[in-house]
């Protein structure tokens, strides 16, 4: 096998990678937010919010999708967890149990006992699949009440379709 030196002069010339050589790129972003404070009492993951989700179709089975979802969450009771997960579809990508993220025993810094807290969730998801796949940010209080987007803060799901 020959081997080619190369200078700054010809790699300013190069345009394209070999077809063999995965770039993973990005092939298409899909995000949704909602702003709408909500809530639950329900001990089982639900639906945190109906427009807190994204629909997402993969162009080929080996193709990876990378989801991040920031939620403002809250618990009422300071003896509750709050926990917190995305779902493909109806499959937990998280824990069962505990989801992908835990507000454990909010302890309350003010006189009106709120203290909402920011938070992030992520993951690469290989889901195989060429079909609609969807989203969506579940919720699951312990007792007491968990909320989303509380006193009407952000959240934003985004899934980012990445070439196997």
């Amino acid at each position: 096998m020959a081997l080619t030196r190369l200078t700054n002069q010809s790699l300013t010339s190069i345009t394209s990678l070999p077809a063999a050589i995965s770039t993973g790129k990005v092939l298409q972003v899909v995000t949704a937010t909602d702003e709408t404070e909500r809530s639950t009492t329900t001990t089982s993951f639900v639906t945190a919010s109906n427009t807190l989700s994204v629909d997402i179709t993969p162009s080929s089975t080996s193709n990876k999708i990378y989801v991040v979802a920031h939620t403002n969450c809250y618990g009422s009771n300071s003896n509750t967890n709050i926990y917190y997960t995305i779902f493909r579809d109806s499959t937990n990508l998280g824990s069962s149990a505990d989801g992908m993220l835990a507000l454990h025993k909010p302890q309350y810094t003010t006189s009106y006992n709120t203290a909402s807290h920011n938070a992030c969730m992520t993951i690469l998801d290989f889901p195989s699949t060429t079909s609609q796949i969807t989203y969506q940010v579940y919720i699951k209080p312990t007792g007491g009440t968990g909320y989303i987007n509380y006193h009407n803060g952000k959240s934003v799901i985004t899934a980012y379709e990445i070439e196997g």
